[in-house]
C-alpha cells in the first residue's frame, strides 16, 4: 500500500506483462532478498491460471533453492491485483493504458514502470498529468518510469557525469547497437525497413524518439538549472557497401543497413544535449559513420572533459539473452525508492540514486 516508510517486511511486489523484459523483472523479484511476488497480470488468456516460475523460465537453482513454483498464479484481471495487499506493481505492458495506471495508483499501489510516458510531468499530455496526479494522491502512491535507454544512460549517469562539472558546453551520449545477428526477419525487414532499396525506405522513425529521448534530456537540463528551449529530431541512413549474411538473412549491397536517430535539446541557440541511437546490421557502410560495438559513449565537452565508453562485454549469439537486464534490473532496483517516495510523478530528480539490495 501507499506508504513513505519502509516495510518492516519484504517489498510485496506484483509484476505487470510478461514480454521480454517483464519476464526477467518477474524472475528477478522471485529472487530478490527483499521482495515477495504478491501478483502477476498477464495479457495472454492463456497465460491465465499458470504459475509465475513457469512464465519467466525460474529453475532452482537460480533462485537459491526456491520451490519449483512460487504458488502466485496469473490473472488477467485487474481487480484480482487491487484486492492484493501488496506494495508496489512493476508495469510493463507494450501500451499504456491510463485507466489501468490510474486505478492502480488510487487503490494505493506504487508503480514502477519501464513505460515513457512519466518521465518528466512538465513533458507530459496535460490532462494525462492531471489524471495520474490526483491518482497519486487519492492513493498517496508514486509513480516512476525508468529503464536503461531512457532512464539509466540519459539521465542517471549524465548527471553524475554533470556532478564535476562548473560549465556545460555540450553532452553527447551515444547509443550503438549491433543487430547482425539479432535473429528477427520480421523486425529487421519488415518494421524497420532494413534491406530495402534508398527509393523503398519511407523514412527513419523519428518521431517515436522525441517523446522517451526528449523528456530525459529535458529532465537533465532542468536538473542543471539550464532549461532548454526546444528539442529537434532527425534521422538517416547508411546503405551496405557489398552483400552480406546476417542472422537475419540476406543484406544486398547498396540497401538500407543502418539507421540513426539524434535527439537534439538546444539553449539559447547552442545544441546542449545530444542523445544519438545507431543501429546497424553491418559495419561496412557507404558513409564514414562512427559504428562501435554494441553500448554507449558519453561525451562531455565541459570545464572537466570526459570522454566514456561503456561496451557490453557480452558474445553476440548471447545478447538477446543478456540484454533485457539492463532495462529490468533497474526497475526493479527502484522499487524501494518508489514506495518511500512522497505521493506523486516522481522523477530522477525526486528520487535518490537508486540503489541494488543484492543481498
Amino acid at each position: 500500500m501507499g506508504t513513505n516508510a519502509a516495510p518492516d517486511r519484504p517489498y510485496r511486489v506484483v509484476q505487470w506483462a510478461t514480454g521480454t523484459i517483464g519476464a526477467r523483472a518477474l524472475r528477478q523479484v522471485i529472487g530478490h532478498p527483499r521482495m515477495q511476488l504478491a501478483g502477476l497480470w498477464v495479457h495472454s488468456p492463456d497465460k491465465v491460471g499458470r504459475d509465475a516460475s513457469e512464465l519467466c523460465g525460474v529453475e532452482t537453482d537460480e533462485v537459491g533453492g526456491l520451490a519449483d513454483t512460487t504458488g502466485v498464479a496469473a490473472t488477467n484481471r485487474l481487480d484480482d491485483i487491487l484486492e492484493l495487499d501488496a506494495d508496489c506493481v512493476l508495469y510493463m505492458p507494450q501500451a499504456c493504458d491510463a485507466d489501468e495506471v490510474c486505478r492502480l495508483l488510487a487503490s494505493g499501489l506504487n508503480v514502477v514502470t519501464t513505460r515513457s510516458e512519466f518521465h518528466r510531468p512538465a513533458s507530459m499530455d496535460p490532462d494525462l498529468r492531471r489524471r495520474v496526479e490526483d491518482a497519486c494522491a487519492e492513493g498517496g502512491t508514486s509513480i516512476h518510469s525508468t529503464g536503461s535507454s531512457p532512464g539509466f544512460i540519459t539521465e542517471a549517469v549524465p548527471l553524475v557525469l554533470a556532478s564535476v562539472q562548473r560549465r556545460l558546453d555540450m553532452m553527447t551520449i551515444d547509443e550503438f547497437a549491433d543487430l547482425s545477428r539479432r535473429d528477427s526477419p520480421e523486425l529487421l525487414f519488415e518494421v524497420m525497413g532494413f534491406g530495402r532499396a534508398p527509393a523503398e525506405f519511407a523514412e527513419v522513425r523519428t518521431e517515436h524518439a522525441r517523446s522517451p529521448f526528449g523528456q530525459s534530456l529535458a529532465l537533465v537540463a532542468d536538473g542543471l538549472g539550464l532549461p532548454l528551449d526546444k528539442i529537434d529530431v532527425t534521422g538517416e541512413f547508411a546503405t551496405a557497401s557489398r552483400t552480406v549474411e546476417i542472422a537475419a538473412g540476406r543484406l544486398e549491397a547498396g540497401t538500407v543497413a543502418a539507421q540513426r536517430i539524434t535527439v537534439t535539446g538546444t539553449r539559447d541557440g547552442e545544441p546542449l544535449l545530444r542523445f544519438r541511437a545507431t543501429w546497424y546490421c553491418t559495419t561496412e557502410l557507404d558513409r564514414l559513420w562512427d559504428v562501435r560495438p554494441t553500448g554507449w559513449r558519453v561525451v562531455v565537452d565541459g570545464d572537466a572533459p570526459l570522454d566514456i565508453d561503456m561496451t557490453f562485454p557480452v558474445p553476440m549469439e548471447r545478447m538477446a539473452a543478456v540484454s533485457p537486464a539492463y532495462t529490468a534490473n533497474r526497475a526493479v532496483n527502484a522499487v524501494p525508492a518508489v514506495c518511500g517516495a512522497a505521493p506523486g510523478i516522481r522523477t530522477t530528480l525526486d528520487l535518490p540514486g537508486i540503489t541494488a539490495l543484492l543481498a
